[in-house]
């Protein structure tokens, strides 16, 4: 077990309905502490750039068109394994297939709006870390 940092991003269906405030409990409560916290908008650019592996896929375009719809939260968390215990947290990516007791299992039912991007490996978190907080 290693002490990890992982960007996690509350997308704009959070912000919308208000749970930033359930989301982060959540991950407070397991023992992860909030090192960053920002509030922004996402431009078409910064979407390019985050989801670069994605870009050409046919479901890029409602991706970029959703994850720039409002604001977002990019938040990094600190503690012991957090890449992979933030993602067990938020559970799999489509909230209608998720288990109860999970974020998107709790709040969400679809793949799309699914509240929460986590960083899916050390490698993504220290990528993904650097695009929206450049000075830690």
């Amino acid at each position: 077990m290693t002490i990890q940092r992982t960007l996690i991003l509350l997308k704009p269906d959070a912000v919308e309905r208000q749970l930033v405030g359930a989301i982060l409990s959540r991950f407070e409560q397991k023992g992860l502490k909030l090192i960053e916290m920002r509030w922004f908008r996402f431009t078409p650019e910064l979407a390019r750039c985050h989801y670069a592996e994605h870009v050409g896929k046919a479901f890029y375009a409602g991706l970029e068109e959703y994850i720039t719809s409002g604001p977002v939260i990019a938040v990094v968390l600190e503690g012991l394994d957090a890449v992979e215990v933030v993602r067990r947290l938020i559970g799999p990516t489509n909230g209608a297939e998720a288990p109860p007791g999970t974020i998107r299992g709790d709040f969400s039912l679809s793949n799309q709006r699914n509240l929460v991007h986590a960083s899916d490996s050390p490698a993504s978190a220290l990528r993904e870390i650097k695009i929206f907080f450049p000075t830690i």
